[in-house]
């Protein structure tokens, strides 16, 4: 199958056989797959013709046409394991996977409870737990996060807790109640916000958020093409 861009004598070709021919005959003649020959006709607004769609090749049912009645289920069937419990036979059970168990990259990337690393936002964060029922990432806490609710308790709903202006640490003997402290999600957006920057920095940020744009805009057309 080819990426190549569809040509003009293609593009004209398309527009004639799509609407009563098949999409699998159109990609095999085109050399492209099935689902670029659909996607080409959607930019194109084509569409199958009535006549198309009311054929047989189209593999609709038609009106007045019976379906294959003769392997569904009668009302009131009965199966015969409805009610009975299922379990597995052979050596199933010695070589299934243990509740908590690791194998693989998730034995030798363990850590014990109690380490701690550095977040990708800059955040000492410390292991609580090794419950398999919860994500990888939600068995971290940040520390800063530990050490306001040792001192002050819960953190209130719609709120977290930040580091005071200047005070971020990544220390762990620094992160101290005095350098925290605990502010609503607004007002963090608020702090946050990208009018709160220089002129400079404000454009660079704009600039940069464009030039992504763009970058997944081409790579969407060419995925499509």
């Amino acid at each position: 199958m080819t990426n190549q861009h569809w040509t003009e004598a293609d593009t004209e070709r398309l527009r004639q056989a799509y609407p009563d021919h098949t999409t699998e005959a159109l990609a095999e003649e085109f050399g492209r797959t099935v689902r670029q020959v659909y996607s080409k006709a959607a930019k194109l607004g084509l569409k199958k013709s009535a006549a198309y769609l009311a054929g047989q090749t189209a593999g609709r049912f038609q009106k007045g046409q019976k379906k294959n009645t003769a392997t569904q289920f009668k009302p009131g069937h009965k199966t015969w394991n409805k009610g009975k419990p299922f379990e597995a036979g052979g050596r199933s059970h010695e070589t299934r996977f243990k509740k908590g168990g690791m194998t693989g990259p998730a034995q030798s990337n363990y850590v014990p409870i109690g380490s701690t690393r550095i977040s990708k936002d800059g955040y000492l964060e410390l292991k609580v737990t090794d419950d398999p029922d919860l994500y990888p990432s939600k068995r971290w806490v940040a520390v800063h996060r530990l050490v306001w609710e040792e001192a002050h308790g819960p953190i209130p709903p719609k709120h977290i807790v930040v580091f005071k202006p200047g005070q971020l640490t990544a220390a762990r003997e620094e992160i101290t109640a005095d350098r925290l402290e605990c502010i609503t999600r607004a007002e963090n957006m608020k702090r946050n916000s990208i009018h709160n920057y220089p002129p400079e920095i404000k454009g660079a940020m704009t600039a940069r958020a464009a030039l992504n744009r763009r970058i997944n805009s081409v790579k969407k057309h060419q995925r499509s093409a």
